[in-house]
This record gives C-alpha cells, structure tokens and sequence, in this order.
C-alpha cells in the first residue's frame, strides 16, 4: 500500500522553501524583480504539479533548491533566480523556450535554452553527455550563468542522490567529478569545488569516506583546542595595531585528505596540514596588498615560516582569478600549519568565483580583464573556432580545466598567463595569429630559442617572425593551447583549398595540351591511375608536385577494345596475359588465377592473414582485413574489393614485427636472438632493445612464411625467463 500524502504539509514546506529565498535574495533585488520571482515560481508550479522526485517529494522543491545555491552560495541575481526556477519546465513539460520568451525576456529563454538537454538520435562515434556540455558551453559564450545554474542544479542532484538507484549514482557521481568539480574549481568556486569532490566520494568509495570523515570529527576537539592556542599571539597583535578582521580554521577537506594520503602513500596521521587558518581583513581595496604583508610579517614575527611553502598569489593571482597569501610556518608544538592571509573581496572571490567578480567591478577594484575572465574569453574563442567531435571537444576542454599555468612577459612586460608546457609558438598566437602564422623562433631572456622551446616561470620572451615563413602540419607536435592548434588548422586547410584550385588550373591546361576533354568519367580514371581517394586530394598532390602531370597522357583516356563475350577461363587467361603472372600466392576471386599483386606497406600481411586485394591500375594492393585502412577502402571504394587468400605456398618469406617486453636481466637479448636464428631458422632484418629502471622493451623485426610461423616465434619467446609479453605489430 503507497504511504498516505499530506498535502497540506507539502503546501507548506514549498511555501516555506519559497518565503526562505525570497529573504535571501532581498538585498540583491530592485523594484519589480519579486513580481517576476513570483511569476517564475507559479508558472513552474503549475508546470511541474504532477511530477515528483525519486524520494517522492514534489518536483517543485529542487528548482527552488538550485535557485537558493544560486543566490546564497553562488551570489546571483534576479535573472538567474528566474532562470533557476525554471531550468527544468521546457525539458520536461509541454512549455516551449518560445512560452519562456515571451514571458520572462530573451535573457532567462537564452540560460533555459542552455539548460535544456538535446533530445533525439545521436550519430555513431558520440555520446549524448559530450553533445550536452557542448550545448551548454556554447550558451557560455553568450552568458555564464548558464555554468553556474548548471553546477547549482549539479550540487543539488548531488546532494539528494540518496534517492536514486546504485547505478544512477555511481554515472552522476563519475560526471561530477570528471567534468563539475573541474569547472567549478576553474570558475573559483572553491566551496562547491570541494562540496562535490567530497560527495563524489560518498556514494563511489563509501567505507573511505565513512572512516575519514569519521577520523576528522574525532580529531575535531583537539584541533579547536590547538587553534585557539596558536591563533592567541596573532590575534592579539592585529588589535594592537588596529586591523578590523576575522579569524576562521578551515578544516581540509574529506576528498583531498585523501588525494594527500594516496599522493605522498601516508596515513592519515601523517598529513600535515588537516586545517588551515584563515586571516580575513577588512581593508579598502587599494591598501589589500599592503595589509597582506603586514599581517605577514606579524604571523612569520611569532612562527617561523617554511620559504619553500610561501604563495604570492596577491601580486599574481591565479587564473581563476583566486587571490589570498599562503604561508605555511612551524606551531610550538612542532606541528606544520598553513595561513592564508587575504582581504574580505578576496575571500568573497574565492568563496563564490565568478558572480563575487562581477560584483566587485563596479567598485573599480579589478584589472580591465581578470584572469578569469580572461579564461571565460578564451573558452569562447576555443569553442568558436572548435571543429572536432563533441567527444574529442570535451577532452580538450577538460584538460584545460585543470591546468597549472605559467606566467611569461612579453618585451614590454605585459604579463601573458598559458597553461603549463606550452611553447613560444603558443605564446606567439596568444599575441596574435599573424605573428603566431609568421613565426620564426623566439629570443627568451635575450638568448635564441626554437618556436618549440617549452616556456618558464619568469620567461620573456620576444617572437621573431618572417612574412616568408608558413605553418607546416609539423607545427602542430609543437603547440598545446587550443587557439594555437586550431589556427594552424584553419591555415593548412585555407592552404590545401588554394593549392587543389593551383591543380585544378594545371589539370585543365594538361588536358588541354594532350587534346583531351575534362569529363567526369575521364577525372574518375585519372583518380583510379594515380590511385587517389577524391578531387580536392588530386588537385592538391599535383599542385605540389607529388603527382607528375606528365604522366597524364592521352593514352589514359582510350577505351580498351571491346571484345566478344568470352568464357570465363578465357577472360582470366586474358586478365593473366595483361597483368602478368606473379608466384602462386593468392587465390584470387575464388578461382586460382592470379593478378599482378603487391603487399600494402600500411599493415604488412603475411600468408595466414586474413586479406582483401584493392585493385588499381597497376594491379592489386593485398591488405589485412585488420587494416586501419579497410574500413575507409571497403565503405568508399566497394566496387574495387577483390576478394583474397593465401594457398599453401612456403618459398617466400615475408617481413613481419615482434615486440616484447619483461624485466631485465643480464644475456636476455642472447636468449631472444638464439631462438630467432638457431631453433626456428629465422632471419633478422633488425632488434632493438631499451632498458630502463630494471625492465626492458624491445622491437624485432623478422622474416617468417605465415601467420603459423609467426605464432610459433611469439610462443617461444614468451617462454623465455623475463619476458612478460610478446604481441606483433605492423612492421
């Protein structure tokens, strides 16, 4: 029997819920704003009356959950608030964006279009989750609340994921920290950050959590206790010279307790640092930086500081705009402590990211651009220019959301902030894609280096360029920002396009020259002679000499005489008589006739393997049905597949590749060698073995008759004392 519902009380308690964050919002709104709150929450209302959550509560209360963590955790506005209460209404009732745009303006349409998952079939080689993030951070470039209702939508689910089965747990949690957590340490909301690693633990490694937060509640009395003893001096000498302030001790949290543990493999007794002690001032902007030091120096007067441990991040804060002084210094009792000394805007910046920064900007307090909203800029440009699948994209940007970054000048001293490994050449694009496209090298610290040279902290660095020079496909093993690798991109694809249209010129003059009309039919023999895959790839090749345009003649084009209908016996003799015999190697076309053959250098097939011939106008290119290339060759080209295999032939030998590896030890490349040459009568045509730190790998490559050689060779070596595996690869 279904338990009896008390309406009444959940009246109430959505009523309760609704008066709650109307109170927080108070100070943010102006005259209007709580009409359209109050518009937003009877329309969601209504919108979602019949629907109830996994734990059976009404629906109602977690769009209004989302919409109190986005006014009191994450401090935004009205429009979000609105936005807040609706994110839900067009994905999962019948209301339309359009209804949400008439009603409450483009803005809040906009953040609930982004909101809104994509419905309907994804094509192969996808996943609905990539196309998703994709959807909402292109909504990002227009407006970044959408992030920031989405990681309060994120927090919430989180929160309540009691409810939901294991399996569903389990796939929101693995997102959460994949992708949510990440962003929102990049937008600086610290809080949230660390809510959601700490509940990606609860549900993915509950016993762990359990004992640890366990172990920390334990530890609780003790450390207030230690707090108050080592915060007494400090706390007495900021009175005496009259600092306005607060004191507070931040326990670290669950989840990086536990990356400490597993990081440095102690326990839990053994890390250090399980708080931090927070000085919070209340300065006006222009003495922050001061105050900072000062209190410094006060703190460093009664405890001796690490140097190693020092953090500026006052004079250059991070990129996702966190600014506070971090030092860690030794307490009387011999116990390592950090503090983190910052201003009441810093904490705030912090503690909420990116809505404490737009907060702050009307009091002129910040830079033009941020560092974070110089991130934001970037994301933008990254998705403008993005051309990849949405799996690929969402790889990128994730590894762009946890990147430690390195802070380089130009000549001038401008301050250039790129991700961690990145080379002149990225710096170069950074300045602008025209230098970037030009650039020669690059002088850092007065001294030439290569566009490859990776870039250091301090670094500055000069771009030296050349209007001669142009990106080559080479150029892109030497950049790793996203702007960098999709202008060269962009370049190498405007160029191909220029050249094809240089090669289609010298195509028609050829043909031209050689009295030969340019029809599709006579194209679609030149593409099968030179064995090419489509127009624009022949074009390009000629342009740049790789085909040979002599080659074109008109002895191409004549069609070969038609002959009668002969019996098939007389057709392969024919076929044989044209294409030249080659050893009895393959059955070809199921009839033991050969064709002119050769093996195709991209996978290397060997008698045994399963293969298929390719037919061009030389002849057939034998390839493993394994190849890399098979798919592209049989979905394109069907018609010219020949079907192929291998007779029982053993007087040719056919180079093929071992590589192997295992733990090193003196005369095991003896051991390897004897087996190859003395026991199974194998010719080498090369080894090479690398030994590192007491394990090795080696490549061999070998001539064998067939697959069942072959295998016989992998099994002997596998036996050999040391080698833990042995497999083959394309020579």
């Amino acid at each position: 029997m279904s338990p009896v519902i008390d309406l009444e009380a959940e009246r109430q308690e959505i009523l309760r819920q609704y008066r709650r964050l109307l109170r927080t919002a108070k100070p943010y709104l102006q005259s209007g704003d709580t009409k359209l709150i109050k518009k937003a929450f009877n329309q969601s209302l209504e919108a979602h009356k019949d629907m109830r959550r996994k734990s059976g509560e009404p629906y109602i209360l977690h769009p209004l959950a989302v919409a109190q963590i986005a006014v009191e955790e994450i401090g935004l506005g009205t429009t979000s608030i609105v936005a807040a209460l609706l994110h839900d209404v067009v994905e999962d009732t019948p209301t339309e964006i359009s209804d949400v745009e008439r009603d409450f303006g483009p803005k809040v349409a906009r953040i609930v279009d982004g909101l809104t998952k994509i419905s309907g079939v994804f094509e192969q080689g996808t996943s609905e989750q990539a196309e998703n993030f994709r959807k909402m951070l292109l909504t990002l470039s227009e407006d970044v609340r959408v992030i920031l209702i989405k990681l309060a939508d994120r927090l919430h689910n989180m929160r309540t994921l009691d409810s939901m089965p294991r399996h569903k747990q389990l796939k929101i949690a693995s997102e959460t920290i994949y992708l949510y957590a990440p962003l929102a340490h990049r937008l600086g909301l610290y809080a949230i950050k660390t809510e959601l690693e700490d509940l990606h633990l609860k549900y993915t490694d509950t016993e762990i959590y359990a004992e640890l937060k366990g172990k920390v509640k334990q530890s609780q009395s003790a450390r207030n206790r230690f707090i108050k003893e080592f915060v007494q001096p400090i706390d007495e000498e900021l009175k005496a010279q009259g600092f306005s302030y607060e004191i507070k001790g931040r326990p670290k949290s669950i989840y990086s307790i536990l990356k400490k543990m597993r990081k440095q493999n102690v326990t839990f007794e053994e890390v250090y640092d399980l708080f931090a002690i927070r000085v919070i001032l209340d300065v006006p902007p222009e003495q922050e930086k001061a105050a900072c030091w000062q209190v410094y120096s006060i703190v460093t007067d009664f405890y001796q500081p690490n140097p190693d441990r020092l953090r500026d991040w006052v004079s250059t804060p991070k990129a996702n705009g966190y600014e506070s002084l971090h030092t860690t210094v030794m307490s009387h009792p011999g116990q390592w402590v950090e503090v983190q000394i910052r201003s009441r805007r810093m904490d705030d910046i912090a503690e909420k990211g990116y809505a404490a920064h737009w907060k702050y900007k009307d009091t002129g307090s910040l830079q033009p651009e941020s560092t974070l909203e110089a991130w934001v800029n970037r994301v933008r440009e990254m998705l403008e220019t993005n051309n990849s699948s949405a799996l690929e994209f969402m790889d990128e940007f994730r590894q762009n959301l946890f990147v430690k970054e390195v802070y380089t000048f130009t000549p001038k001293g401008k301050l250039v902030i790129l991700p961690d490994k990145a080379t002149a050449l990225d710096f170069a694009f950074d300045i602008h894609t025209h230098i970037g496209l030009h650039c020669l090298g690059a002088k850092v610290n007065q001294k030439l280096e290569p566009f490859s040279y990776q870039l250091r902290n301090g670094d500055q660095v000069e771009i030296l360029t050349s209007h001669k020079q142009r990106p080559t496909a080479d150029w892109l093993n030497y950049v790793i920002t996203s702007k960098a690798k999709n202008r060269i991109k962009d370049f190498l694809r405007d160029d191909k396009r220029s050249k094809a249209d240089d090669g289609k010129f010298i195509l028609e003059k050829r043909l031209e020259l050689i009295g030969v009309e340019n029809t599709p039919e006579n194209f679609q023999r030149l593409l099968s002679y030179f064995n090419v895959a489509n127009a624009q790839e022949f074009y390009y090749r000629l342009a740049i000499g790789q085909l040979d345009g002599r080659e074109i003649r008109d002895s191409l084009f004549k069609p070969a005489p038609i002959e009668p209908r002969a019996e098939p016996k007389k057709f392969d003799h024919e076929v044989q008589k044209i294409r030249g015999v080659r050893p009895d190697m393959l059955v070809v076309g199921e009839r033991t006739d050969k064709f002119n053959h050769s093996l195709a250098r991209c996978c290397n097939p060997i008698p045994g393997d399963d293969v298929f011939g390719f037919e061009t106008e030389t002849g057939l290119i034998i390839h493993r049905t394994s190849c890399h290339r098979a798919v592209d060759l049989m979905s394109n080209y069907g018609n010219r597949i020949v079907r192929a295999k291998w007779t029982d032939q053993l007087e040719l030998a056919f180079l093929a590749g071992i590589r192997f590896k295992g733990s090193d030890r003196m005369g095991i490349v003896n051991d390897v060698t004897r087996i190859i040459s003395t026991s199974l009568k194998v010719n080498m045509r090369s080894i090479t073995v690398d030994a590192n730190d007491g394990f090795f790998e080696g490549q061999i490559l070998v001539f064998v008759n067939d697959t069942d050689h072959l295998d016989k060779l992998i099994h002997r070596l596998a036996k050999v004392n040391g080698v833990l595996q042995v497999e083959r690869f394309d020579s």
